[in-house]
């Protein structure tokens, strides 16, 4: 259980990501993840990182668990830190990272997709950002980065999700596949990365990154403030213990 990283084929790294039973991510998770992601892309002999999950579904976003049993903010501060610190990491990778999809994919697991290069999914994948049910909000940044602007807006606010056939019809998703053919897919597309040179890959990068309209560190610590003062005003936690539906509401 935790983080790992392999070397299947010369050039190609895997960053694996086991939470069982959904890959809801503790916050020590997130700083572990980044902290793979990260290393990986400095291995001067890596051109590509393939992020991939076991289990279920790729990720369920933030242990909600662990920050209903902590007395106070810690945390909720370190969550955000970390979500923030793990996405940062795919984007600011060195190398291209090819985001390997199956199940749910939601919440965090959008943050991270969403500053991906490039998405190989499961023809069982769903995305989505169930967050107004969780008395959260963030990572409309990355979604916005899959699907048109109106759509991410309805998506946010309805909690819907969407599948990996239809992020393939927008263009997000590379491919769609069969679950037992999908680490051979992304590892293909990576093959196919990593045949480039080093250098150079590492040049592309970081040339993409930097003609970015939209600076993805920025805007999603902006939203965070929002989740913070759901948090602080009481609302997050109403939401939280009744799944979504708003106690006031209900009265």
């Amino acid at each position: 259980m935790g983080v790992s990283t392999s070397a299947p084929e010369e050039g190609v790294a895997v960053v694996t990501v086991d939470f069982p039973p959904v890959n809801a991510l503790p916050v020590q998770g997130w700083y572990d993840l980044a902290a793979a992601v990260r290393a990986a892309g400095a291995d001067p002999d890596v051109r590509c990182v393939v992020l991939t999950a076991e289990g279920r579904g790729f990720n369920a976003g933030v242990d909600i668990k662990e920050m209903q049993r902590a007395d106070g903010p810690e945390a909720l501060i370190g969550a955000n830190r970390g979500c923030f610190e793990a996405f940062a990491a795919v984007y600011e990778c060195e190398v291209p990272v090819v985001a390997a999809v199956q199940g749910f994919c939601l919440g965090g697991g959008i943050g991270l997709v969403g500053n991906a290069d490039a998405i190989v999914a499961s023809d069982d994948a769903s995305f989505g950002l169930p967050e107004l049910d969780r008395g959260a909000l963030g990572a409309a940044t990355h979604l916005a980065r899959l699907v048109p602007q109106h759509l991410m807006r309805t998506l946010y606010y309805t909690s819907r999700t969407v599948t990996a056939q239809e992020l393939h019809r927008h263009g997000s998703v590379w491919s769609v596949v069969p679950r037992d053919r999908l680490s051979g897919a992304a590892l293909e597309l990576a093959r196919e990365i990593a045949a480039k040179d080093g250098y150079l890959i590492r040049l592309a990068k970081a040339a993409i990154n930097g003609i970015d309209p939209v600076d993805v560190r920025r805007s999603y610590r902006f939203e965070q403030g929002f989740t913070f003062e759901a948090n602080l005003s009481g609302v997050a936690d109403r939401v939280r213990d009744t799944f979504g539906k708003d106690k006031e509401q209900q009265a």
